[in-house]
């Protein structure tokens, strides 16, 4: 996989933490700092499908008439009750 070069301006205390945790755990400041953007950004995809998921069932509801636009959509989820 083609990698680009960037930089970063850190506190100097998560910079320690950092160099303390690359260190213990034998790994470079670049993999950590990779693993961990990796998983922030799968989080915040998967909280913006769970956010668009919810306004598709609250557009649904209002086209059916059934509900109030403010309910959620997982009372139609019985494994969610």
């Amino acid at each position: 996989m083609k990698s680009i070069t960037t930089s970063v301006r850190l506190q100097s205390n998560l910079a320690t933490r950092l160099e303390r945790a690359a260190s213990r755990l034998s790994r470079g400041k670049n993999w950590i700092i990779s693993k961990a953007l990796e998983e922030y950004l799968a989080k915040v995809n998967q909280q913006d499908l769970a956010e668009e998921a919810r306004r598709q069932s609250r557009m649904a509801a209002r086209i059916e008439g059934r509900r109030k636009p403010d309910e959620f959509w997982e009372e139609d989820i019985p494994e969610w009750k």
